[in-house]
């Protein structure tokens, strides 16, 4: 299983983004999918996932400003990012929970100028 994510850039505080994952390969069950970010010298966080059967769920920081979407029928995740802000500058990530099995994108780079 591959997953490609594509959508980040640069953009102005304010501004918006929106990241796409699709999962390629031997897919069974496709029972999370999650994007992750991790800034220069912390630890990688869950930003928003979606849980088969449609439930959401976000980190406090991005609540009302980040909106999770995607089909698992269709193995792909989006990422609709608003009103970003500098602090929400990190490389992010998406995760896929196949089964039991956890796969993870390479990553794509957000930067927010202030």
């Amino acid at each position: 299983v591959q997953l490609q994510a594509s959508g980040g850039g640069l953009v102005q505080a304010g501004g918006s983004l929106r990241l796409s994952c699709a999962a390629s390969g031997r897919i069974s069950s496709v029972n999370v999918m999650a994007w992750y970010r991790q800034a220069p010298g912390k630890q990688r966080e869950v930003v928003a996932r979606i849980i088969r059967g449609g439930t959401t769920n976000y980190a406090d920081s991005v609540k009302g400003r980040f909106t999770i979407s995607g089909g698992h029928a269709k193995n792909t995740v989006f990422l609709q990012m608003n009103s970003l802000e500098p602090e929400d500058t990190a490389v992010y990530y998406c995760q896929f929970i196949i089964s039991v099995s956890v796969y993870w994108g390479k990553g794509t780079q957000v930067t927010v100028s202030s």
